[in-house]
């Protein structure tokens, strides 16, 4: 049977096929587009991250496609995997810590904040989140995020955390606990509630597996039991350490224990080129002059770390808090 059509019913015939060819062209485009995703250029971030504990802007450098190349590149695998999947929280939390590897700790907090509401119980998310609330000195919020993680894991197996940063094996050395409760450690001893930094560190300490864990957690007790003016009780957080503990990373704990201790010589340590650059060892010879009632070379020291414009990490962020306090 033919069918006869007029030229109008022709031509709106066409129209309509032409219309769908159109409409699927550009459906494949846009999903080509979507495909394609973000390039290392258009990788941007908010640069303003806070005020520091002396009320300073705290301020990071642009991210840049060449210096920050790997960087970058993990970035946008977190970002890709995590639109395929928004509803995985392992998603969320990888672009979570790679926004923050970026230095977008803001940012970062955001994505840890949406995950929660999908995920209220998840411990990781109140972790990550946590200490990125150490790192811009919202540090009320961070022992809310990390006393709510400890509670999260009570009971629960530990697991070990992979690394965002390998060491040079490759070779992930801290764990899901260990972490929560070293973070929450510090947050206290950054607002100088020594006993609940002590007691969240000892909890760290019955969690540490390896003698890096072992190195980095009986560092800060040494430092608060000092502080605390308890010199028998540091004295014996030091008896196991030796100098053949098997370190793969925190060598600059495990060298300031030394030195605690007495095997190592202040000159020693900031000889050794390695040692001497490690905020953590700054820190460490500064807070030792401190309690041991050099308070103005304590202070000189503090205040040379202060002035290294690396302010996300520890050492700098315990000197800044012991500044505030001192310049009160």
């Amino acid at each position: 049977m033919i069918i006869w059509m007029s030229h109008a019913a022709v031509d709106k015939y066409k129209y309509e096929h032409m219309k769908r060819y159109f409409l699927l062209f550009y459906t494949l485009l846009l999903l080509f587009s979507c495909e394609q995703g973000k390039t290392a250029d258009d990788i941007k971030i908010n640069t303003s991250q806070g005020i520091s504990l002396l009320n300073k802007p705290l301020i990071k450098r642009q991210v840049n496609p060449q210096l920050d190349s790997l960087q970058v590149e993990n970035y946008l695998k977190a970002l890709k995997n995590y639109e395929v999947n928004k509803e995985n929280v392992n998603h969320i939390v990888w672009l979570g810590r790679r926004t923050a590897y970026l230095g977008d700790y803001k940012r970062a907090i955001e994505i840890y904040s949406e995950g929660m509401n999908k995920f209220p119980n998840e411990a990781r998310l109140y972790r990550h989140r946590g200490h990125r609330y150490i790192s811009t000195r919202q540090l009320d919020k961070a022992i809310a995020d990390l006393e709510k993680a400890a509670l999260l894991i009570k009971d629960a197996e530990d697991v070990i955390e992979q690394d965002g940063i390998p060491n040079s094996l490759n070779q992930p050395i801290s764990t899901l606990h260990t972490n929560i409760w070293y973070h929450l450690g510090l947050s206290y001893y950054l607002k100088n509630e020594l006993q609940k930094s002590l007691a969240a560190f000892k909890e760290c300490l019955l969690n540490s597996t390896n003698d890096d864990l072992q190195v980095a957690t009986r560092h800060w007790m040494y430092m608060i039991l000092k502080r605390m003016e308890l010199p028998e009780q540091a004295k014996v957080v030091l008896e196991p350490v030796d100098k053949d503990m098997t370190i793969i990373e925190n060598f600059a704990y495990h060298n300031l224990l030394l030195f605690y201790k007495g095997e190592l010589s202040e000159k020693e340590l900031m000889e050794n080129n390695n040692l001497a650059s490690s905020l953590a060892v700054q820190y460490g010879i500064g807070n030792w002059h401190y309690y041991n009632d050099s308070i103005e070379k304590a202070i000189q020291i503090f205040e040379k770390i202060t002035k290294t414009g690396n302010w996300a990490v520890f050492g700098y962020i315990a000197a800044e808090a012991d500044l505030s306090r001192i310049k009160e």
